[in-house]
């Protein structure tokens, strides 16, 4: 991520949106606790998600690409009930089945080719148990954001194809939705 980039995420402002826009429009009717007790959070950048989410979930495993973001992120947390695993979120290094529920927020425009957001999603899908629920959300593409992520990936995700794409990962039970700025996106692994 590009410095500007990485500034606006640890801002209060980006706390404040997350708190009170993103992260409400996402889970919608649903609480915290339908994810389970075992809990990934993917690419959760410099953690302002985490932060949220730990306090409210028993457990959390972050995995993080970026190997700077990674460490910050783990030295910050440590002592917590969060795990910091660097680790490539198309390949994750952790056994089928092996958690209850997943989270993942405004990253997926970060993930270069629409295969490899294909080849997460499934990976995502493979690590949940029976019935694990993922909970995703990210900004809709446009040209300002675009021209925010100067030097940086931007492969904004459609969410008028998202639905058959959760569906071709496995997952069942989804359920997309825009408010025109923001997508939001809820699906099962299948019981």
């Amino acid at each position: 991520m590009n410095t500007w980039h990485l500034e606006v995420l640890v801002s209060d402002d980006w706390r404040e949106a997350l708190e009170k826009e993103l992260v409400p429009f996402a889970f919608g009717e649903r609480a915290y606790g339908d994810l389970g007790a075992d809990v990934i959070e993917v690419g959760p950048g410099p953690g302002l998600t985490t932060d949220l989410f730990r306090t409210e979930l028993s457990r959390l495993t972050a995995i993080e690409l970026d190997p700077d973001l990674a460490d910050t992120l783990r030295e910050r947390l440590e002592g917590t009930n969060v795990e910091v695993v660097e680790a490539d979120a198309t390949d994750m290094p952790f056994e089928d089945q092996r958690l209850t529920g997943a989270v993942c927020f405004t990253m997926l425009h970060h993930v270069p080719t629409a295969e490899l957001q294909d080849e997460l999603l499934a990976e995502v899908c493979r690590v949940l148990a029976p019935g694990g629920l993922l909970v995703a959300s990210d900004t809709v593409g446009n040209d300002d954001l675009a021209a925010f992520h100067v030097d940086d990936v931007y492969n904004p995700v459609d969410p008028d194809g998202l639905a058959h794409r959760l569906r071709a990962a496995g997952f069942d039970e989804v359920d997309v939705r825009s408010n025109g700025s923001d997508w939001a996106a809820q699906a099962r692994r299948p019981a």
